[in-house]
């Protein structure tokens, strides 16, 4: 079909089994002004074939044959040939629900300043077997205006690379997805809102994100805890020199080593750090590397200093805002979550 409003990119690789199912959740949408460019990755199953079956019932289907280059490749392969103003990504073991195109394309007609929009999402998996997955879905539901998804951004991945549209222009002004010892999705994200761009999300659940044992982010390097933490403290360490009104020193939560060890890579960007806080009294008083691990009761209040929390166990991102909150102290002003 001619300039359809929408363009479903999905990057395909030995998907036969579950290709099918994502298609069809696209053609069962209620809107039907998109195409879907799906680019076969150099895939050694049937997937192929699969793909040119659906182009034959459906002209809005169109595969794109390419040689094996790699998530990165196949998806800006399938973002450079889309024709759409709006882009969405899509992943081939994942499903949109129908309402999932209208939704999200009428978010962006309505409002002229957003660059991307995402959708809550429903989480595919076993939420007892996968269920630190399942409360970061549960997480990034949360996260639904454009203040949210900024101030979140050092967390995690605040929009699911899944669930996003974009207008196209945004892709010709801050290009695709980057290729390196990182998750590209999280850095494009991280790279685009560097940039202004605003986002938001869909408040209804409009996409299946299933958690399938093959997925790259449970298998490949450039989706493990360093490499998250690499990336998120190189755009991190450029949003301090910004925002931090006391750059280039900042106060650390948490003492423990794994927290110190993330907060560590900060200094490798020149962020100085003025104490550690703990609320274990067989860490207070101490000393590390010079620097003096205190009490949490001797966070500096508002105005004082920027705090960062690298305090990652479950619940404590809660408490440590509401502590913070309890002394004056703004999230964006005067502190960070950023584990």
């Amino acid at each position: 079909m001619s300039n359809p409003k929408i363009s479903v990119t999905m990057p395909c690789y030995n998907c036969e089994d579950t290709v099918g199912r994502a298609l069809d959740s696209l053609l069962d949408q209620t809107v039907e002004d998109f195409e879907v460019v799906a680019v076969d990755d150099g895939s050694t199953d049937g997937t192929a074939g699969v793909l040119r079956d659906y182009a034959r019932r459906d002209d809005r289907i169109r595969p794109v044959l390419a040689d094996h280059g790699g998530v990165v490749a196949a998806a800006n392969t399938a973002m450079e040939a889309a024709t759409g103003e709006y882009v969405v990504r899509m992943d081939a073991d994942d499903e949109s629900l129908p309402e999932r195109l209208e939704h999200q394309a009428a978010l962006m007609d309505d409002d002229s300043a957003l660059g991307l929009v995402g959708c809550r999402v429903r989480f595919g998996g076993c939420r007892k077997r996968c269920a630190g997955y399942a409360h970061y879905v549960d997480w990034t539901n949360t996260l639904l205006d454009h203040e949210a998804i900024s101030l979140n951004r050092f967390v995690e991945f605040p929009v699911p690379n899944p669930s996003i549209m974009f207008r196209r222009s945004m892709l010709e002004e801050h290009g695709g997805y980057r290729d390196g010892d990182f998750p590209e999705d999280y850095e494009l994200l991280l790279r685009w809102l560097e940039r202004g761009v605003r986002m938001a999300k869909a408040d209804a659940e409009l996409l299946v994100w299933n958690d399938p044992p093959t997925r790259l982010s449970r298998n490949h390097p450039k989706y493990d805890v360093d490499a998250f933490y690499r990336i998120k403290t190189r755009y991190l360490a450029r949003w301090l020199e910004r925002n931090n009104p006391h750059h280039p020193v900042v106060h650390i939560l948490g003492a423990g080593r794994t927290s110190r060890k993330r907060a560590d890579l900060l200094k490798g960007y020149g962020v100085e750090f003025a104490a550690y806080y703990d609320l274990d009294p067989r860490k207070i008083g101490h000393r590390v590397h010079g620097i003096p691990v205190l009490s949490r009761d001797e966070v500096p209040g508002p105005g004082r200093g920027f705090c960062l929390s690298y305090v990652a166990t479950r619940g404590a991102r809660r408490d440590i805002a509401d502590f913070l909150d309890g002394r004056g102290c703004a999230l964006g002003r005067d502190y960070l979550p950023v584990a």
